[in-house]
């Protein structure tokens, strides 16, 4: 079938900037695609009313408890499989202490589920779980949030391998991005409480980054939780840089701890010195 277009008409030149995403791919247009990546979930968030947020941080290698024993088949199944291999008794080994940790997977999930009923009360969205909406303990925290009938927020990002989101995630209120950049400052803007359950690189980066805006001022001081003191203070010696002067004594004071969803959630509530349920925006 011939086209009644000109040459001319069939240039990608005459092509709309907008539609020509070609163009818009272009290392020269990455400004652009940084602006459309803050301004996509911000007017998003607001057409839903969210209005403050709660961002809970933990790894995506952690199984819920019902997936324990699977998981437990296949770190055995694997270890015989590979029994050349120097590693596997580790990797093994490994795995099983992962297990471990399916009890942080149900606190997040009970976290989530008592700041959710707590706050969106209504059309009112406050204190909005957000997570970066993976499996583990991002999975978790989105899930309690769904178990009470309330949104929650899922960052996603492109990685060379795929990240699906979880399926508890609010439709939408799942967002994917390119840039960490920009999915960094969307789990700042509009963060209440910050929530660190167990996790690896991705879980300390947030960690680390978030602590130093507060330290230095850069965004104002909010609960910042870390759920499970054992393992954190095994993992870093915070008493030790303020030792060796690295850190100032009243820093220490920027993290707290706590061991269960109901101790985390007074932790936050006592932040901004609200004796109701629902803390003061």
């Amino acid at each position: 079938m011939s086209s009644d277009k000109t040459p001319q008409q069939l240039s990608n030149a005459f092509l709309l900037a907008e539609r020509d995403l070609a163009f818009l791919a272009r290392p020269e247009l990455r400004p652009i695609r940084l602006q459309l990546e803050l301004l996509k979930p911000e007017l998003i968030m607001r057409e839903h009313g969210v209005i403050s947020t709660v961002v809970v941080f933990g790894s995506a290698r952690v199984p819920a408890p019902a997936e324990v024993p699977a998981a437990l088949a296949r770190a055995d199944a694997g270890a015989v499989a590979q029994r050349e291999d120097v590693n596997a008794a580790r990797r093994r080994s490994a795995a099983r202490r992962l297990c471990d940790y399916s009890k942080w997977y149900a606190e997040a999930q009970k976290f989530s589920a008592l700041i959710s009923s707590a706050c969106q009360i209504g059309k009112e969205c406050d204190y909005v779980v957000i997570t970066g909406g993976g499996p583990g303990i991002m999975e978790a925290a989105n899930r309690g949030a769904a178990d009470v009938g309330a949104k929650s927020i899922g960052l996603n990002i492109v990685l060379p391998f795929e990240q699906r989101p979880n399926p508890y995630i609010h439709p939408s209120l799942c967002f994917n991005f390119h840039y960490f950049a920009m999915r960094k400052m969307h789990f700042l803007m509009r963060a209440k409480a910050l929530a660190f359950f167990p996790g690896g690189f991705g879980t300390l980066d947030e960690m680390f980054e978030a602590l130093t805006l507060i330290q230095t001022g850069k965004i104002e001081r909010i609960p910042c939780v870390l759920f499970g003191r054992a393992f954190w203070e095994k993992l870093l010696d915070f008493d030790f840089l303020a030792d060796e002067g690295l850190i100032s004594p009243e820093d220490l004071e920027l993290i707290e701890f706590a061991e269960t969803a109901e101790e985390g959630w007074a932790r936050i509530q006592a932040f901004f010195g609200d004796d109701r349920r629902k803390p003061r925006r």
